[in-house]
């Protein structure tokens, strides 16, 4: 066991760990931030551009995610590489369990472990991964430049990556299942006013084709039932994420679709358990709601360490 006992352990270091870490030092609690990934940010990592947070417009996405790291980093915030597979309650706290690691023990413990993308579960999408299929158009989208692409999808994540590999595309289908999108109404504007992009409405996918890329994709009008062929060099798939809390599935109140029931303060089910960022039920994620999380939980667990007297 480690003997070493933290105040607070944060586990994901995207938006939501980084500013809990931030708070956390100048709070000056003994805390540990846990990111299984080689690189802290999360999903902004990914994202080309960022217009909606406050102070910094038409920044890049992984630029953010360094700046808030390298705010961390300045404060003394610890770092620890790791994949935690279970987090376990225990009589004075947490016990993270780590792979090929000694358990880390704590006090409370932030989960901002962010979400992973959903796949659509169709024939030739995992074979064709990396080869054509992609779900991060801003890491992969030069690689299409001048090129026939799709995008699956009708939120915001849909409509930004439409919009940013028409820049550099000769043409994008949008294939959306519904005859509305989801997403802002101002990246609807913007997409619809674009010439090189065909909205392909009451869609959805059926097969992607290509042997060692891929060349094309079979799609059905769900109203209709025709089913037909577009040749493209690449299907760019932004269908939603999955909150990744496996971890503490056997320890704290979950919705149906796995994301971790907490309020604004952060607080949820299991005394000295919080939640931060895409992982907590709410109806916005976005790197401020993000952010504001992991501030509010680090004051939550002030106050509880104080009533607790630890």
């Amino acid at each position: 066991m480690n003997s070493n006992k933290y105040d607070l352990a944060i586990i994901g270091s995207g938006p939501a760990g980084l500013t809990s870490a931030i708070y956390a030092q100048r709070a000056l609690l003994n805390t540990v931030i846990i990111e299984k990934n080689p690189m802290s940010g999360g999903q902004i990592l990914n994202t080309y551009e960022v217009d909606n947070y406050p102070g910094l417009p038409m920044i890049n996405g992984f630029d953010l995610g360094l700046k808030m790291r390298e705010h961390a980093d300045k404060l003394g915030a610890k770092f620890v590489t790791a994949s935690v597979e279970k987090v376990e309650k225990t009589e004075d706290g947490f016990s993270i369990c780590i792979r090929d690691k000694e358990p880390i023990e704590a006090k409370t413990v932030i989960v901002a472990t962010g979400a992973e993308h959903i796949t659509l579960g169709v024939e030739g999408e995992e074979r064709l991964k990396g080869m054509g299929v992609s779900y991060c158009a801003t890491c992969d989208g030069a690689f299409f430049r001048g090129k026939t692409v799709a995008v699956v999808g009708g939120g915001d994540v849909a409509l930004e990556d439409a919009i940013f590999l028409a820049r550099g595309c000769e043409k994008v289908y949008v294939i959306h299942r519904r005859d509305e999108f989801r997403g802002a109404k101002i990246l609807q504007q913007q997409l619809l006013s674009m010439e090189n992009i065909e909205v392909l409405w009451d869609t959805v996918t059926e097969e992607i084709k290509g042997e060692n890329a891929v060349s094309g994709i079979k799609v059905r009008n769900v109203k209709t039932q025709e089913e037909k062929e577009l040749e493209v060099n690449g299907v760019f798939i932004a269908v939603g994420n999955r909150p990744d809390t496996e971890m503490v599935a056997e320890i704290v109140q979950r919705d149906e679709k796995g994301y971790i029931i907490g309020d604004e303060t952060g607080t949820t089910s299991t005394k000295g358990l919080f939640v931060a960022g895409d992982v907590r039920t709410k109806s916005l994620r976005q790197v401020v709601t993000a952010a504001s999380d992991g501030a509010n939980a680090v004051y939550s667990i002030e106050k509880y360490l104080a009533e607790q007297g630890k």
